[in-house]
């Protein structure tokens, strides 16, 4: 363990030593191919960082944060796009906390560059919200690692389906935990990480307006928007869309699986980029169905919820879970939580002794 924490102060330090370098030099280059060359170092850099961990959950981390979040960041940033835009406003301070964390600054006058495209607006909210805030999700996740213990007596499914929750509640308390820290530290007014993905009514709702919305934004930016540029002159204005919209999948899918192949190193399966491709390909669909009976009866989504969160889910314990599964990644994950609830359970015992 202290060789981990060892690893993880080297890996930080080198991590500030390259945000400083993007800050101070890499700026003042030339936005296009001159900037994006200088960055190349800290592309390699990033990419790398997971191979020096041991312990599943700071190799998940660091693999989400830098060698996907931080690397797209970093090729908008060569383009003089996305959050990291050289901006007048932006301080250092700044830079390293949009760089390094998956936060997204709410749209304002003093960060216009952040304003969200038009391709997902009309955000359906007919519905009632539930009252599942931060606190709640933690004592949910910890109520569901202890029954984790007991998963022998469950059905598999069951189990599965606990993992689905356990998944959705871990990111959006560790993507809380850092939108809590930049506000109280910097005073910067952040997106929630997520906006209630289990009332999504269609899967253009889940993954376009609701699920992990800081990747959502990268990868219309680094993806998407390009990817319909290229396909316009191609496919023409009506399909280009479609395509763009499946290359954005496939490149989330190829993501997760070298998120996977750090957390189990062991060579990739495809199953998970297969499940990304699949929703891709249903969310096209969607598209076409929508334009068919556009204006016409549409499901409530008192129907439309359970069926979308059921695909999501049931097509994730098909294919999205079974590779870290036959690694022991998640029992692994899941041991290594146990470990920092109990800290934090220590933690709130001696604030509230003081």
């Amino acid at each position: 363990m202290d060789g981990e924490i060892n690893n993880l102060v080297k890996l930080w330090l080198s991590i500030l030593a390259s945000l400083f370098y993007c800050y101070f030099l890499a700026s003042k280059i030339p936005k296009g191919k001159f900037r994006l060359i200088s960055l190349l170092p800290i592309f390699i850099l990033f990419t790398a960082l997971p191979l020096y961990l041991s312990y599943v959950f700071p190799i998940g981390l660091i693999a989400l944060l830098f060698s996907w979040l931080g690397n797209f960041k970093l090729l908008l940033f060569a383009f003089d796009k996305g959050p990291l835009s050289t901006h007048s406003s932006n301080s250092l301070i700044h830079f390293i906390f949009i760089a390094s964390l998956p936060i997204k600054i709410k749209e304002n006058e003093k960060y216009p560059f952040l304003k969200s495209p038009d391709i997902h607006q009309n955000s359906s909210k007919k519905h009632p919200k539930l009252p599942l805030n931060w606190p709640t999700k933690v004592l949910l996740f910890a109520i569901l690692v202890s029954a984790h213990d007991y998963k022998q007596t469950l059905h598999p499914n069951i189990v599965l389906l606990l993992y689905s929750c356990m998944v959705y509640l871990l990111i959006d308390i560790i993507f809380g935990i850092f939108n809590g820290l930049v506000h109280a530290t910097s005073g910067l007014e952040l997106e929630p990480p997520s906006d209630e993905p289990y009332l999504s009514t269609s899967l253009q709702d889940f993954w376009g307006r609701r699920w992990n919305l800081m990747v959502t934004y990268l990868l219309r930016h680094t993806v998407y928007k390009p990817a319909r540029s290229f396909f316009d002159n191609m496919l023409g204005s009506k399909w280009a869309p479609l395509a763009a919209v499946l290359a954005a999948f496939i490149v989330s899918g190829l993501m997760h699986e070298l998120v996977f192949y750090y957390v189990t190193r062991v060579s990739p399966t495809w199953e998970v980029t297969w499940y990304f491709v699949l929703h891709g390909a249903c969310v096209v669909v969607e598209f076409g169905v929508k334009r068919v009976f556009s204006g016409k009866a549409q499901l409530h989504w008192a129907v439309s919820t359970p069926l979308t969160v059921g695909f999501v889910v049931a097509t994730a314990m098909w294919l999205f879970f079974p590779p870290v599964l036959r690694t022991g990644a998640v029992e692994k994950a899941i041991e290594e939580c146990k470990v920092l609830l109990d800290f934090a359970k220590v933690l709130w015992k001696v604030n509230s002794f003081w």
